[in-house]
This record gives C-alpha cells, sequence and structure tokens, in this order.
C-alpha cells in the first residue's frame, strides 16, 4: 500500500494562487484528481491525502467535494481560522465528515516567527485532539525554535511538520536546521513528512547526493517510524516529474528492511490520519 500524505489540488487563480510566482509558472494552471488518477496508476500508488492551498472555508468544502467523487482521496487536511470564536461549531461541524482529518495554517507566511505560540492561537489548537484532528506544521527553519516550543505545549496532540521544514538546501545550510529538528523529533507525537525537498533545492541542479544529509538526518531523528512519503504535487513539478520524486524515497528506504518501508510507504501515514 502506498499513501501520497501531502498533495493539492486547486483551480488556479491568479489572485488566490499569487504565491506561484514566475520561477514555478508551469504550475500556473488547473490541477485536478482526473489528472493525478492516471499518475498514481502509472506509479503504483493507491490513496492521497489533499492538502489546502488556500486559506478560507470554500478551501474546505471544494477539496471535500473532489474526496466524495474520488474515493482515492482518503483524506484531508483543511484550514481554519484557528483564533476565531466560532472554532468550536466549526470543528463539530468538520467532525461530522469522516474525511476531514486535520488541519494546518500556513505559518511560513507569518512575519511574526513566534506565531504559534501565541495565545489566541493555541487556544485553537487546544481543541483539536476532542475531536482526534491532526495538525500539519508547516514553518522554514528560522520558526522551528517556535515550533519545538509548540509541540512541547500539546504532547497529546498529533503533529506532522510538512516538508521537513524547509531547510535552505539551495545554500546549503544544515547545522542550525538539523540540531532544532532533533530536539523537536525527541517528542513522540510529532511524525515528518518526507515531501517538498526538491523545491527547497535548485530547481533545475538539484541531485540526490545534495539532499542525502537532509534525509539522513530525518531518519536518525524521527527513525522510519515516524516518516512519511508525501509527493507535494503539484508543486513538486518545477523541479521534477512524479517518478523522480518517488525515486528519492526509494533512494532512501532502499535498505531499510521490509517492515519499515511498509510502514513508510503507507502504513504511518494510514495511522496517523486513521485511514481504515
Amino acid at each position: 500500500m502506498i499513501i501520497d500524505a501531502h498533495q493539492h489540488f486547486w483551480k488556479y487563480d491568479k489572485l488566490k494562487h499569487s504565491w506561484i510566482d514566475d520561477s514555478m509558472k508551469e504550475i500556473r494552471k488547473d490541477f485536478l484528481p482526473e489528472d493525478l488518477r492516471a499518475i498514481f496508476k502509472q506509479n503504483g500508488v493507491d490513496s492521497c491525502i489533499a492538502v489546502q492551498a488556500d486559506q478560507n472555508l470554500s478551501e474546505n468544502d471544494f477539496l471535500l467535494n473532489l474526496a466524495k467523487s474520488n474515493t482515492f482521496i482518503k483524506g484531508v487536511v483543511g484550514w481554519v481560522d484557528f483564533r476565531a470564536d466560532k472554532l468550536e461549531s466549526l470543528l463539530e461541524l468538520y467532525a461530522e465528515n469522516p474525511v476531514m482529518k486535520g488541519f494546518r495554517h500556513v505559518v511560513q507566511g507569518e512575519q511574526d516567527p513566534n506565531f504559534l505560540l501565541r495565545k489566541d492561537f493555541c487556544h485553537g489548537i487546544v481543541k483539536l485532539n476532542t475531536y482526534t484532528f491532526t495538525y500539519d506544521i508547516l514553518t522554514l527553519p528560522h520558526q522551528l525554535g517556535a515550533v519545538l516550543e509548540f509541540v512541547k505545549k500539546f504532547p497529546k496532540q498529533k503533529f506532522v511538520i510538512d516538508h521537513i521544514s524547509k531547510p535552505y538546501i539551495k545554500d546549503g545550510f544544515f547545522d542550525g536546521w538539523a540540531c532544532l529538528i532533533k530536539e523537536i523529533a525527541l517528542h513522540e507525537n510529532v511524525y515528518c513528512k518526507v515531501s517538498g525537498l526538491v523545491t527547497e533545492a535548485d530547481y533545475h541542479l538539484w541531485s540526490f547526493d545534495q539532499l542525502k544529509p537532509y534525509l539522513d538526518h530525518i531518519t536518525e531523528c524521527f527513525t522510519p517510524q515516524r516518516l512519511m512519503f508525501g509527493s507535494d504535487w503539484p508543486v513538486c513539478l518545477v523541479a521534477a516529474s512524479y517518478p523522480q520524486v518517488m525515486g528519492i524515497a526509494e533512494n532512501l528506504v532502499k535498505d531499510w528492511s521490509a517492515n519499515e518501508q511498509e510502514i513508510f510507504w503507507g502504513n504511518n501515514a494510514a495511522e496517523f490520519y486513521t485511514i481504515a
């Protein structure tokens, strides 16, 4: 069983998706389940988790509707305003849909490096565990100090770090990211997605050897028991094809035991996101 634990869908809108700059113009178009279904068939992928790419409630409706008509979408990671007064009622509503697995906020885009630690945001996060919702942590390396304090606050909450927190691979920066990742990984309620590496390297010149130190480090820190595969499709397409992204993961796990490979490719994601 292979589960792609991190990919996106969208109907391209130049205002809504303004983050897709000129260097990423290849993905300035629609990406929908019919596009991904063929790719999955070609690469032996069984199912996926669709992750929000826009921060509004209509994004949740969009993804949940796609999942309703495309059974290979096994879960949705949506968005809510954790600081909103109506948060409780929203979580109650989404808890009625078993496809809604959790939420994330695009913290990497926040100017405040301690955004995760603000009382109003944490007041919302504390409510997630009541409904068994997960939380995806999307940050940059300079925000990892806050991530460490954040996960300490919620030892019973299921967290997963998206894109190994986007280390500055292109610039060759490693040590600061590595130190904090090691400390964060000591908290066993935190998982990590092997995703998004190619877009943190040089889009055109990346190599597996360049990515290997980062992959080795997260393997040492999280162990195969808390790592999961994610493609970050279609964002990955600015730097690599879907088979190339899978090839990175295959190269990573080639010397692992059969059981370790099995849990990496599917079982960890299934357990984390409670996929039957």
